[in-house]
């Protein structure tokens, strides 16, 4: 009669059931949907601000030392140019972000009270959801001065302790070339992209402006004009 009544029930005696496997396959399920579902186009916006920032500071203070010391061998002269370079690089790098990210702003902010008036004021939730979303002018102006700031402090750093000009030379552009890796395989990992092709890139470009630079400051200052 038990067995009876549990085949009455649709099951037997013998029939255990055991989710464990199928739970593990449901959360391994959802991890792989959720990393599909990962937006990279939302990231690569404050990438490329941090990656773009932190490589004009590396670059542009770099290129400049370089050029400075071109003609003079001073260290102090190369690291008050170094340091004029980064305060002025930051200032420029932050308005230059404000200005640019609050235009979007504007944009996409308008944009919405188009859509809230077309549909006559309904899907208010959904607005303010969207409103959470916009871009932020502060917070983009205070990260690219800041990443500029970070990239700016490498050939500094790397100047500051050796005396010998020749010496600096080398040091300053072994450490610049050397960040310009980190920076753009960082910003391949992180951009899912192929990490040699970025670095190489990124390398290539900051050669040819500290190399640009330095030649032509050589040349304009044995001209003495």
């Amino acid at each position: 009669m038990a067995n009876l009544g549990a085949r009455t029930n649709g099951t037997t005696p013998n029939h255990i059931e055991i989710p464990i496997h199928a739970n593990g396959v449901d959360l391994k399920t959802s991890q792989g949907v959720e990393e599909s579902n990962v937006d990279y186009s939302q990231r690569a916006q404050w990438l490329r601000a941090a990656v773009l920032g932190a490589n004009a500071g590396l670059v542009s203070v770099a290129s400049l030392m370089m050029g400075v010391g071109a003609v003079k061998e001073d260290i102090g002269v190369m690291l008050v140019a170094g340091f004029a370079g980064l305060v002025a690089g930051a200032c420029s790098m932050a308005i230059g972000e404000f200005v640019s990210v609050y235009t979007q702003y504007d944009i996409e902010k308008a944009q919405l009270k188009r859509e809230r008036e077309s549909n006559n004021n309904r899907g208010v939730d959904d607005e303010e959801a969207q409103k959470e979303k916009l871009p932020n002018p502060f917070q983009a102006a205070l990260a690219s001065a800041l990443a500029f700031s970070v990239g700016a402090l490498v050939p500094l750093l790397a100047a500051v302790f050796i005396r010998s000009h020749k010496i600096r030379m080398v040091i300053v552009a072994v450490a610049v070339s050397l960040a310009l890796l980190v920076f753009g395989g960082v910003g391949a990992v992180l951009g899912k992209t192929p990490v040699a092709r970025s670095c190489f890139r990124v390398l290539i470009g900051g050669w040819m402006a500290m190399g640009i630079t330095y030649g032509l400051t050589k040349l304009i200052g044995s001209a003495e004009l």
